[in-house]
């Protein structure tokens, strides 16, 4: 591995021009008020995880056109709240897991919501929440192109949408404090959470690590690694759609959709990351509207900051959800 993007003083500087549709505000204002016309129907299943210092929740939600989507919410065993909630998403490809997998935030002493991917978890770990609203048009393999040619039925859009209501979702439980949620994930998990700021404006915290789904132009440009490249293959069949591809990206572009927020922002990134070009990092840390550090690894690839970074994030969270 090496330094293969530009060097890190442009980097920090990176500002791209984004094409930002002129319809954003009322495409998710409209997305949104249609998922919110099913009922939320929020349960919370009492699950036997094996772990005896937490208690955990199997839960299930209404997101995207009503369908159910999976979720596991782990909290301090016998604690009666309110908590501090981190809402995490998962990388791609993974789902939810099993229950005693993901329970970092709950080991620190806050509410832990972890919502499955719908479609996915059949690459690591698993998933429980399929897709019934995916759409039948030519796709190239994996997620990035299902119905790629119109923001109304791209995937991302199905997605985002179940991540704003996973929020409603982890909010519904007693033991969660409302006032007081974060938002974190890494790769395709940090681009949701960017989004979700974007969308959400009420969030306390925002920590985005290694984050996917960032100046599409450039990523899709720039490395031949999967999931960009994903695009970059079907934009090679379909020569005819190159245009109305990169349309349909500029509603999801979690760079864009960060000008929107206002929740202040702990980003990561990997500057021999191959998979999440750094630049791309930038882009969506330097047009981020609230106020944001980032932390940098200068010898690592896609796998970011792992054990020392969520250290840096445990302590940065404790001062933005503690009281």
């Amino acid at each position: 591995m090496a330094h293969v993007d530009m060097p890190l003083a442009e980097m920090r500087s990176y500002r791209p021009e984004l094409a930002v549709p002129v319809d954003l505000d009322g495409f998710w204002s409209a997305t949104l008020a249609e998922a919110r016309a099913h009922d939320l129907g929020a349960a919370f299943r009492p699950v036997d995880s094996g772990l005896t210092v937490l208690d955990t929740y199997d839960v299930t939600y209404a997101g995207f056109g009503g369908s159910p989507v999976r979720a596991w919410l782990h909290v301090p065993a016998g604690t009666r709240g309110p908590l501090p909630t981190v809402v995490e998403y998962v990388g791609y490809g993974g789902g939810r897991g099993l229950a005693h997998e993901r329970i970092l935030w709950a080991a620190a002493g806050y509410a832990h919501f972890v919502m499955d991917t719908r479609g996915q978890g059949s690459s690591w770990a698993v998933g429980d929440t399929p897709d019934p609203d995916a759409s039948g048009a030519p796709s190239h393999p994996g997620f990035m192109t299902q119905g790629i040619l119109d923001p109304r039925t791209y995937y991302y859009r199905r997605i985002y949408t179940d991540a704003v209501r996973g929020i409603e979702a982890a909010r519904a439980h007693p033991v969660v404090d409302a006032t007081r949620v974060a938002v974190t994930g890494g790769s395709q998990g940090g681009g949701i959470s960017l989004a979700v700021a974007g969308l959400v404006e009420d969030l306390s915290a925002v920590a985005p690590d290694v984050p996917f789904l960032c100046d599409f132009p450039r990523a899709t440009t720039l490395v031949d690694t999967d999931p960009y490249a994903e695009i970059a293959r079907y934009l090679k069949a379909h020569r005819d759609h190159v245009e109305q591809v990169y349309e349909t990206l500029s509603y999801f572009d979690a760079a864009i959709l960060g000008r929107r927020a206002t929740a202040p922002a702990l980003f990561s990134v990997g500057l021999m990351d191959q998979v999440c070009p750094p630049s791309t990092v930038y882009a969506a840390f330097n047009h981020y509207a609230g106020p944001a550090e980032i932390r940098e690894y200068p010898f690592n690839d896609h796998e970011g900051g792992e054990g020392f970074h969520d250290l840096v994030k445990m302590r940065w969270l404790g001062e933005r959800l503690r009281r």
